[in-house]
C-alpha cells in the first residue's frame, strides 16, 4: 500500500473530475486529496469515495508571489508530516507549487498534469493583452524551475507538448500524453439525438475564450432565418473576469427569445440528451471533457480546429472543425445540420463509437493508475 497526495484546485473539480480515479486508488492505496475551498459536505464526498481531504491555502487564481510562496511553505509542512510516496498535481499552480513542495520534502515520485494551457497561451484575435503576456512570461519561468523536478508530465494533446515543453526547451525526465481524463460511458449512455426542433447547446463558462459570444451570434443569425431552432447555454458567469459575458448582455438575447438559460443544473447528462448537436467554438482547451461527454451521449459536435479541440472531432465524419472566432461559418455549419437532420443521427452514432474507443473512464484511468503507481 503506497501513500498518495493528489494536489488540486477547488473541491467541485476533485470530486466531479476525479472521483473514478480516486475510488480505483483508493483501493490498494491511503488516498489524501488536498483542495483549497473544502466544506463538509465536499469533505464528507471525498471520504465516500475512501479518500482523505485535507485543506491547503494556494490560490488557484491569485496572482501574489509572497502568498504562493507563503503558500508552498506550508504545503511543504504537510507533506513532511503525512510524508506521501507519491505526489500527484493537476491544473496549473498545483502541477508548479506542488511539485516545488514534494521535492524540498524528498518525495520519492512526483507527477504532475496540466489539462490545458489556459488563457495565456490561448490565440486571441486581438492578440495578448499586455497582463497576459505578463502572465505568460512568469509561467514560462515557473515551468521552466517546476517542470523539471516531475518524474513525469502528463499532458492532453500533443499541441501542448509543443507549444510549452518543445517551443520554450523545458527539459522534462518524461512526458505522457493522456488524450482525455474519460467520461462515464455508462453515466452518459447513447440516447437517440431529437429534432422536432432542432437545437443547440453550447457548455462552458461563459468566456469569451470559450467562444460564447460567437455561439450569441450565430444562434441570431440562425433565428432570422429558422426561428424553430433552439440554442440552449449551461455555464457559470466570472464577474471577475473582464472578459466574461456580463449578465446584462445576455439578458438581451433572452429577451428576444434567441437564446435559452437555465442557469445551474446538476443533471447536465440529461440536458444534453434533449438536445440535437453540441457546439464549443473555444479558442483553445486541453481535452473538454463536456465534448467528450456530448460525443458518448451521441451527439454530433461542431467545435473549432484549436488544440484540444481539434482531437475530439473528425471534421465530416462526427461533426465539423470550425476556425475560431467566426460566427459566421459557425452558423453555416448549423444550417447544414437544420437543413440536413438525418446527419444529426449519422453523426452523433460516430461520436459514440468514437468515445468508445478513445473516452472510456476505465481504460483512461487504468492508464494514469499505471503512471501513478508502478
Amino acid at each position: 500500500m503506497k501513500k498518495i497526495f493528489m494536489i488540486g484546485n477547488v473541491a467541485s473539480m476533485m470530486i466531479n473530475f476525479r472521483q473514478e480515479l480516486i475510488i480505483k486508488l483508493a483501493k490498494d492505496n491511503e488516498v489524501y486529496c488536498l483542495t483549497t475551498d473544502y466544506d463538509e459536505k465536499s469533505k464528507d464526498k471525498i471520504k465516500s469515495f475512501g479518500a482523505i481531504p485535507l485543506d491547503y491555502n494556494l490560490n488557484a487564481k491569485g496572482l501574489n508571489p509572497f502568498k504562493d510562496i507563503l503558500a508552498t511553505i506550508n504545503l511543504i509542512k504537510t507533506i513532511k508530516k503525512y510524508k506521501p510516496d507519491i505526489v500527484f498535481s493537476f491544473f496549473v499552480k498545483p502541477v508548479i507549487f506542488g511539485s516545488m513542495a514534494a521535492k524540498f520534502s524528498g518525495v520519492k515520485k512526483i507527477i504532475g498534469m496540466i489539462e490545458g494551457l489556459g488563457n495565456a497561451f490561448t490565440n486571441h484575435k486581438d492578440g495578448l493583452t499586455i497582463k497576459a503576456k505578463i502572465i505568460k512570461f512568469v509561467q514560462i519561468c515557473l515551468y521552466k524551475i517546476s517542470l523539471p523536478l516531475l518524474d513525469t508530465l502528463i499532458l492532453l494533446n500533443n499541441d501542448d507538448k509543443k507549444d510549452l515543453i518543445d517551443d520554450y526547451n523545458i527539459n522534462v525526465k518524461k512526458v505522457e500524453i493522456l488524450d482525455g481524463i474519460g467520461v462515464d460511458l455508462d453515466k452518459f449512455a447513447y440516447s437517440e439525438a431529437p429534432t422536432q426542433p432542432i437545437s443547440f447547446i453550447f457548455i462552458a463558462r461563459l468566456l469569451k475564450e470559450k467562444g460564447i459570444f460567437e455561439y450569441l451570434q450565430a444562434a441570431k443569425i440562425i433565428k432570422e432565418k429558422y426561428p424553430q431552432t433552439k440554442f440552449y447555454i449551461f455555464g457559470a458567469f466570472d464577474e471577475k473576469n473582464p472578459f466574461a459575458l456580463k449578465k446584462e448582455e445576455l439578458e438581451i438575447y433572452l429577451k428576444d427569445e434567441i437564446v435559452i438559460y437555465p442557469g445551474f443544473v446538476d443533471n447536465i447528462n440529461e440536458q444534453i440528451a434533449k438536445c440535437s448537436v453540441f457546439v464549443l467554438p473555444s479558442y483553445r482547451e486541453g481535452f473538454p471533457r463536456s465534448t467528450q461527454e456530448a460525443m458518448a451521449i451521441g451527439r454530433a459536435v461542431i467545435t473549432t480546429d484549436v488544440p484540444g479541440c481539434r482531437d475530439t472531432v473528425q471534421d465530416g465524419i462526427n461533426g465539423f472543425l470550425i476556425s475560431p472566432h467566426n460566427a459566421e461559418i459557425l452558423a453555416e455549419k448549423m444550417e447544414i445540420f437544420i437543413k440536413n437532420p438525418n446527419l444529426i443521427s449519422q453523426m452523433g452514432e460516430k461520436s459514440r463509437q468514437i468515445a468508445e474507443q478513445k473516452f472510456d473512464i476505465n481504460k483512461a484511468n487504468e492508464r494514469l493508475g499505471g503512471v501513478l503507481v508502478f
